[in-house]
């Protein structure tokens, strides 16, 4: 009876550790520059707690709090974290100021005291964003007079941002969105072909938390809409000119029809005069 008690004890014990043990992950995004403030939300803390804050699962410890003590070891990996961490001896919380992108990665904390706890945030430190640069990737000489007309009527917009990686480039007319490439490389661009512009058009650079744009100036890249009215929206033109065509085609015919119909009649009308007469 008593070794039964004792083992049910064991069992309860070792089910509060495994509980008390979190293994989800908590995604933490900051931008470049920031503080970033990371939490075990701890609802009471302990005064013989025990924690311990690593870089990377179970890596290189970077700071900890013990019953009357408060460490932060910022020496480690060439000091990427040197005068950047603050402990909060109450909560336990960690902050990391002025956040680098090297400063990405899953911070790991454990909380020892009757049970043992551990609680992991991924921090992503993304790059502060640039404002896109847009130039006209048009041809700007052309050999044939064909060439040269289409130039006129044809616009290609180049979109760039550099130095920095993980976004996501974006065109837009108005709020629709008209293309997109996510790409990592630090140097991206996207190119858009357009008939001619209006102010409409915008380039976009974005990643999870922010993002920056770049409207397209009219005056200075390519033929404005106002001045080709054959470039914008040239399906619609395309389709008044047919519509036009066809519907000045049935009108000669109309009047062709009209004029062979009163000849006709007119030829009727005399013949049934001269048989009359001759009768």
């Amino acid at each position: 009876m008593v070794d039964r008690f004792v083992l049910s004890c064991l069992c309860c014990c070792c089910l509060v550790g495994v509980l008390a043990d979190s293994n989800a992950v908590k995604s933490v995004p900051v931008t470049e520059g920031d503080s970033v403030t990371l939490n075990p939300d701890l609802s009471v803390k302990q005064s013989d707690n025990l924690i311990m804050w690593n870089f990377k699962t179970n890596g290189y410890l970077i700071a900890k709090i013990t019953t009357n003590h408060t460490s932060i070891i910022d020496d480690v990996l060439d000091g990427i974290f040197r005068d950047r961490l603050k402990l909060d001896h109450q909560t336990g919380s960690l902050t990391i100021t002025n956040t680098r992108t090297e400063h990405t990665g899953v911070y790991q904390v454990t909380i020892s005291s009757k049970t043992k706890s551990v609680y992991r945030f991924n921090v992503t430190v993304y790059a502060r964003l640039p404002v896109p640069v847009i130039i006209s990737d048009s041809p700007q000489n052309s050999s044939s007079s064909s060439s040269s007309s289409s130039s006129q009527q044809n616009c290609s917009l180049l979109c760039s941002v550099v130095n920095v990686g993980h976004v996501t480039l974006s065109w837009y007319k108005g709020n629709s969105l008209l293309s997109s490439i996510s790409v990592s490389d630090l140097n991206n661009s996207l190119s858009l072909r357009l008939g001619c512009l209006d102010d409409s058009y915008s380039c976009v650079v974005s990643n999870p938390i922010n993002n920056r744009t770049k409207y397209v100036n009219v005056t200075d890249l390519c033929r404005p809409c106002s001045d080709c009215a054959f470039c914008c929206h040239a399906s619609e033109a395309l389709v008044r000119l047919a519509l036009s065509v066809v519907v000045g085609v049935a009108t000669v015919a109309i009047v062709f029809y009209d004029i062979i119909t009163s000849r006709k009649g007119v030829n009727e009308r005399h013949h049934d005069l001269q048989y009359k007469t001759a009768s």
